[in-house]
């Protein structure tokens, strides 16, 4: 494993919410950072068919455009009766004909969907959120850190909170929606903290622990 050397990295995202929940996490440990949207980077084609491959595509290419670390997050909704669906494409079904996202149509796709499979009842809408950072150098090299939080998919949407499909998932042992969690809670963790909640969170935890001397 190659330890992180330098305070200064990108976060490889034009994802206002990813952005937000990363600055967040790196905070504490005096990251100067700035994101590839802010530095005007193309956003890649995330053309992979794992969380790692489409992880890996975006932090590399901030990190050799920037010649800096990078950072990068892919994540996504698992759902158990959809067959993993929708995985790696979880942006993908709120993308609209005009290339804008919207996830309120996005959650309803996936209540429909369920719908239609006859999961209707709490048992049947177990699902899972996958996030997997990369932290990519730009001579090429690569780390990966994988965290998940298992839940259920709920509805009506709860909460305005968090960003994506947060309002229907309800993480394993609680009573509120991801979107209705700040984002205190919803990380639960914070430095000198055993636990994590959030996949994001918990994946960062690993990161920390892996590349960071903390």
């Amino acid at each position: 494993m190659r330890k992180l050397e330098t305070k200064t990295i990108v976060v490889a995202s034009h994802n206002a919410g990813k952005i937000a929940e990363i600055a967040d996490l790196i905070g504490p440990f005096g990251f100067s950072a700035k994101s590839a949207k802010e530095l005007g980077f193309v956003e890649p084609e995330e053309t992979g068919t794992t969380f790692e491959q489409n992880a890996a595509i975006k932090a590399l290419a901030s990190a050799k455009a920037s010649g800096l670390p990078a950072l990068s997050d892919d994540s996504g909704l698992v759902i158990d009766a959809l067959d993993g669906a929708p995985g790696v494409y979880t942006a993908n079904w709120a993308e609209r004909e005009d290339g804008s996202r919207d996830f309120q149509m996005a959650m309803a796709k996936v209540d429909q969907a369920l719908r239609d499979k006859g999961a209707t009842e709490p048992a049947a809408r177990s699902a899972q959120f996958v996030s997997v950072l990369c932290l990519a150098w730009p001579d090429g090299h690569t780390e990966f850190f994988r965290g998940h939080v298992e839940g259920t998919i709920i509805w009506p949407p709860r909460g305005t909170a968090g960003f994506g499909y947060d309002p229907i998932f309800q993480p394993k042992g609680y009573a509120t929606s991801f979107g209705e969690m700040s984002a205190e809670e919803k990380h639960g963790w914070k430095p000198g903290d055993p636990e994590a909640l959030s996949h994001r969170a918990r994946a960062f935890k690993i990161f920390v622990e892996t590349c960071l001397d903390a």
